[in-house]
């Protein structure tokens, strides 16, 4: 049989009650989903169900992340709510290339892990099912392992398992409508210009990941923990001269600004900081940040594009701070400016919550 996969935290619970309760059935997972959005976040799935069968000893095949072709499919129902039709057209889609899968291997019968996402709907699903049966002559075996507190059993696996439980089903339009329902900033969708690995970000979570299945591998014993923190995004920063010439510069991890633009001078100089004359903004030379850090950048523009982690840059912050929550704006240039300037510099910070892995 072959099981088309969505994700682990499905994928595990139901994979487990097939292979108990057929045990002579031989089960293929086929992992096809490019509705998933962005494609570090399919990685990521990936990464998790391919560690889920390996555990269960499944073999997993990767269908193609063709997302063109799915925006396309859904095109016109970028509003339509979860379990609308978009989903069922998103189901056909992922069936008939599931079903083509099966044919080409041999199978006659398809089912999918989606049948125990509490956020689909299981009707929707068998109704694509059976319409790739009447094309195909694949059977849609439809199994709800829901029911009688599955659910609740599903719940207990994933956190035995430690699976990475994801809090959106994968697109962008059910995760853009999610997100404004919930007043939330869609972080998912920014990465940095530079690939710094942004605080609870699915990159952050894809090296964690990665690192539980090293750890794994090793035999050494682990926890995935959550804790709440300030997050924070930078969005736009620019440092402008009086010319109207863009001056290169780097503004600090949780360097923010109130109405996102200030003007002023720098109006004195002490302990290597130069501090302007408007919203607390200090300033600092490269080459005074390379000797307190220990680097070696030659230009701003190569730590524009080249820059330390977050967990150095505030280390950094701690030398020239004195606050425990500082939020000003600490700008590195390669000379402090004597001229007026302009600074643009629009930034959120933002309660969240990330997790952690604790080596036991």
């Amino acid at each position: 049989m072959l099981v088309h996969i969505c994700c682990s935290v499905d994928s595990h619970f139901f994979l487990e009650k097939l292979q108990h309760d057929y045990p002579q059935e031989k089960l293929i997972g086929f992992f096809y989903d490019p509705n998933i959005h962005p494609y570090s976040e399919y990685q990521l799935r990936l990464l998790d169900v391919k560690r889920s069968c390996k555990k269960l000893g499944i073999e997993l095949l990767e269908g193609e992340y063709d997302f063109e072709a799915w925006t396309k499919a859904v095109r016109g129902l970028e509003n339509e709510p979860e379990k609308g039709k978009r989903c069922e057209v998103c189901f056909d889609k992922r069936f008939e290339v599931s079903a083509k899968k099966a044919l080409e291997l041999g199978e006659k019968s398809i089912t999918t892990t989606l049948l125990v996402s509490p956020l689909k709907s299981q009707e929707q699903l068998k109704k694509s099912g059976d319409i790739f049966f009447k094309k195909y002559g694949v059977e849609f075996i439809a199994y709800d392992y829901r029911k009688e507190g599955g659910t609740q059993d599903q719940s207990r696996v994933t956190k035995e398992q430690q699976l990475y439980r994801q809090d959106y089903c994968g697109c962008i339009y059910g995760l853009t409508i999610q997100r404004e329902q919930q007043d939330r900033l869609m972080d998912e969708m920014f990465s940095s210009v530079s690939n710094q690995i942004q605080p609870a970000s699915i990159e952050e979570r894809f090296d964690m990941y990665k690192c539980r299945n090293e750890l794994e591998d090793k035999s050494i014993d682990y926890k995935i923990i959550k804790e709440k923190f300030l997050n924070y995004r930078q969005f736009n920063f620019k440092l402008i001269s009086q010319k109207n010439e863009v001056i290169p510069a780097y503004a600090l991890f949780y360097s923010t600004l109130l109405r996102k633009k200030a003007q002023g001078t720098v109006d004195f100089l002490h302990n290597n900081i130069g501090y302007f004359n408007r919203e607390e903004i200090k300033f600092v030379t490269l080459e005074f940040f390379n000797s307190m850090c220990d680097f070696r950048y030659k230009r701003v523009k190569e730590l524009i594009f080249n820059p330390p982690t977050v967990e150095e840059e505030l280390k950094f912050r701690d030398v020239i701070t004195s606050a425990n929550y500082d939020l000003t704006p600490i700008i590195i240039v390669d000379e402090i400016p004597q001229t007026k300037l302009t600074i643009e510099l629009d930034a959120k910070t933002y309660e969240d919550t990330r997790e952690k892995l604790i080596i036991l």
